[in-house]
């Protein structure tokens, strides 16, 4: 059974474990865990068509395992990129000239399960959240002009939890990440953390 003892931090009063680790360490940990669960469903949603946003042909019927399935040939981005952004998007152009090219569909979806193993795991935190944070900036830049919100939407808010998590070294709880760091390799190129 664990001790809970309080602890006087700076100015604020923190209840802390025989771990040392806070309620806000737990929060921020399961933060890291859930936005890593969404990136990895979404890699496994596009690769394999699982039909929860990906597996779904024109006429709006379901084929799982199916030909929009990256395993099996289709894009990723190509239906997004193509059909989603909006009408008076003023990137429009840019995204619509991503579609359908092989290197863009092997970054998005090295991007999502990078990204998603690095949340889920608790290291590279760095370099993960730097490319959460910028494939938000990509998904928020297509979103505009923003339906709901003229400025804030679930991306901008995803960009600010990848700054969250990279500050807040919320790997090292429930997560590899102290073992990570100590890593000679990790050590050497602090970037990795």
């Amino acid at each position: 059974m664990a001790t809970v003892h309080s602890q006087h931090q700076s100015t604020n009063e923190a209840v802390v474990t025989a771990k040392n680790e806070t309620w806000l360490d737990r929060s921020l940990a399961l933060l890291r865990i859930a936005f890593g669960i969404t990136f990895l469903w979404a890699f496994l949603d596009k690769l394999l068509a699982l039909g929860f946003h990906t597996g779904y042909n024109q006429d709006g019927v379901l084929d799982r395992f199916g030909d929009a399935a990256w395993i099996n040939g289709g894009s990723p981005t190509e239906g997004f990129l193509t059909f989603a952004v909006p009408e008076n998007n003023p990137f429009k152009g840019f995204f619509n000239g991503l579609a359908g090219y092989v290197i863009v569909d092997w970054l998005f979806m090295l991007g999502l399960l990078g990204i998603g193993v690095t949340l889920l795991l608790g290291v590279g935190m760095r370099i993960g959240t730097a490319a959460g944070a910028l494939m938000y900036v990509f998904m928020y830049a297509s979103s505009l002009p923003l339906a709901n919100n003229p400025i804030v939407d679930d991306h901008l808010i995803g960009i600010i939890v990848m700054a969250v998590l990279a500050l807040s070294a919320a790997g090292m709880t429930w997560g590899l990440g102290r073992q990570w760091q100590k890593l000679p390799l990790v050590q050497k190129y602090p970037v990795l953390q």
